[in-house]
């Protein structure tokens, strides 16, 4: 760990700390300090009362502190301790109604900041936002929440991303040369400059807001579909991102009359072939020759689309 790392995590602390408020002398502007207002928020999520012990090792909190907090609570008559009805040493706390009126008021403030907070922020940034909480969450111990997967319509520079992630993953991976992200760029700036918007389309799959995946649906003849690049992330595989991405095309041709659907692929790339073969397409044919500075053998694989014929849940 360098100073450098210590100094870039105290700045961000300082600067959302100050961002939400919580140095004021009351959180959003109410008589609760930070402390007494996530005791209110344990306490009214809590199914019945909690054990104070239980409480206070819940929240790392000093015993005299947390003590004082509920002996206002007390006073004010948002919450009454009792004894435990199976060991009278031990107490429980509860609140009531008028200490659910305060927590549930706090809750509506809090709701109301964050909503203003993300208001001026574009939907794929928030996503991104919400990623990053998540990545801290699970780096410093947290339970990592479940990752977020979205399906989108192209966006300005993802082309370029796209052309870009073919070009390294397939290089570092596979050793493939430059004449393959030639190939994908080639592909990609035809469908920029002449796709036919009502009959062809192309998807971006962000996870936790950033892009993860892709993949195009092309016309190769009136009654012909064609996928095309579709590319997952290394760092989104095992999330069903590639399945939900070929599930999406298929329903797109489906959609606007293809009868059938057509793919290329390689036999190198087994983790796509199982997602074809999952989503219905069958191997056409194959042939053996050079591409990419690498002898591959050339996979042609084929599905009929027909509404009848269920897609992949994975």
């Amino acid at each position: 760990m360098t100073i450098d790392t210590v100094t870039a995590v105290r700045r961000f602390s300082r600067f959302y700390t100050n961002l939400i408020g919580v140095l004021r002398a009351g959180l959003l502007d109410s008589p609760f300090s930070l402390a007494e207002a996530r005791v209110l928020f344990e306490l009214a999520n809590a199914p019945t009362a909690l054990d104070v012990a239980d409480l206070r090792q819940r929240l790392d909190m000093d015993a005299g502190y947390l003590s004082r907090i509920l002996g206002r609570f007390e006073a004010d008559g948002l919450a009454v301790r009792e004894r435990s009805d199976t060991d009278a040493r031990r107490q429980r706390i509860r609140l009531l109604e008028a200490g659910r009126a305060a927590a549930a008021d706090l809750d509506a403030r809090s709701n109301a900041q964050v909503r203003d907070l993300l208001s001026p922020v574009s939907e794929t940034d928030q996503r991104r936002l919400v990623g990053a909480m998540g990545t801290i969450e699970s780096i410093l111990g947290g339970a990592a929440p479940p990752r977020t997967v979205v399906l989108r319509p192209l966006g300005p520079g993802d082309l370029g991303w796209v052309v870009q992630g073919h070009g390294i993953l397939y290089s570092r991976e596979y050793g493939w040369d430059a004449t393959f992200e030639a190939m994908v760029a080639r592909i990609v700036a035809d469908y920029a400059e002449s796709h036919d918007p009502h009959r062809e389309h192309a998807w971006i799959a962000e996870v936790d807001g950033v892009p993860a995946g892709s993949v195009f649906c092309v016309r190769e003849s009136a009654e012909t579909a064609k996928l095309r690049l579709l590319f997952v992330d290394r760092e989104a595989r095992g999330l069903g991102v590639g399945s939900r991405l070929v599930d999406e095309c298929v329903r797109f041709a489906t959609r606007v009359g293809y009868r059938e659907m057509v793919l290329f692929t390689h036999d190198v790339l087994a983790n796509a072939r199982r997602i074809y073969q999952r989503a219905g397409f069958v191997l056409d044919s194959e042939e053996r020759k050079p591409a990419y500075g690498q002898d591959l053998v050339h996979q042609y694989w084929r599905r009929t689309l027909s509404t009848s014929t269920p897609l992949s849940t994975v």
